[in-house]
């Protein structure tokens, strides 16, 4: 507590009550801290994921009307401390049917992508991991050769595959969009509503990627959330409102069939966050994490 301590009194507050352990996982501890001004939050990542305190402190800096205003930061040791962001997402759509807010709000992310395409490589020097379209192939050959428990005739198609993965990646990057940062699990547990605006938390597993890689955890939880089927014409309006914000850099009807290519790659970076979890966690402790890689790549076989 003592940095926490010294943070609040820097920013001339103090805890009021009893500090609450909100969130207490391998890859990182969250606890929200009461004071006379209203709560804040503390963050502590793990060692692997920790390139999101200095992530986070360069999108404040580009856009800090959306995210939690950040309070205190210490980029080494992987611990921020975040102002109260107000309400999150998923408790406000369990009493609005249809999810209409995601329009906004998809437009309003893509918007913050687009900024933050200026300061792309210094995501990647503060230690975003770099899974673009020239970086993403290899990195898919790097996570084959880690697999622990996987199927061998499931590895083995995948290994067949690799040649199709990077074909994929081409595609993406003759778009000529920027490559930007990419949330990588921006779903309505990560968003919240303050003030009548939409601010992006948890940005732990965010990386710098061809940006419509973000679709493919996206529009899975809305498909799962509206009872609808992967890629039902229903969650069109939820691309499409994504979408529109790139239509500066070319026409819509150039980047809706980019779509399903970008889901399938953001598949291989699901697996590779859960891959650096997985691999700084002790053996007795990681197989639900190595079984989350599996899952994703059993996914990648299966609808290439």
């Amino acid at each position: 507590m003592g940095w926490i301590e010294a943070a609040l009194e820097r920013l001339g507050l103090r805890a009021t009550g009893q500090v609450e352990q909100v969130h207490v996982r391998p890859w990182s501890t969250v606890l929200r801290i009461p004071t006379a001004a209203g709560a804040v939050w503390f963050k502590a990542c793990m060692p692997a994921l920790a390139h999101e305190v200095a992530v986070v402190e360069v999108l404040s800096r580009r856009r800090p009307d959306c995210l939690p205003g950040l309070l205190a930061a210490d980029a080494g040791r992987g611990w921020m401390l975040q102002a109260d962001g107000g309400t999150r997402l998923r408790e406000l759509l369990e009493n609005e049917p249809g999810h209409r807010r995601w329009t906004e709000i998809l437009s309003r992310y893509a918007q913050l992508q687009i900024d933050a395409a200026e300061v792309t490589q210094e995501l990647r020097r503060v230690g975003a991991p770099d899974r673009g379209p020239a970086a993403l192939p290899a990195a898919y050959d790097g996570l084959l050769g880690r697999q622990r428990g996987l199927e061998s005739d499931i590895l083995a198609r995948l290994y067949e595959l690799a040649p199709r993965i990077a074909e994929l990646c081409r595609e993406l990057a003759a778009l000529g969009l920027p490559e930007t940062i990419q949330h990588d699990d921006l779903h309505s547990g990560n968003v919240f509503v303050h003030n009548g605006r939409y601010l992006f938390f948890d940005w732990g597993d965010a990386c710098v990627a061809h940006p419509f890689l973000t679709l493919h955890v996206t529009m899975r939880v809305l498909a799962y959330e509206l009872g609808l089927e992967e890629g039902a014409r229903e969650l069109d309006r939820f691309r499409d409102a994504y979408l529109e914000p790139w239509t500066a850099f070319g026409p819509l009807y150039d980047l809706v069939p980019a779509v399903p290519a970008a889901e399938l790659l953001g598949a291989v970076g699901r697996a590779l966050n859960w891959q650096l979890v997985a691999d700084a966690t002790p053996p007795a402790d990681r197989g639900e994490y190595d079984e989350a890689v599996a899952d994703r790549l059993r996914l990648l076989a299966k609808r290439l």
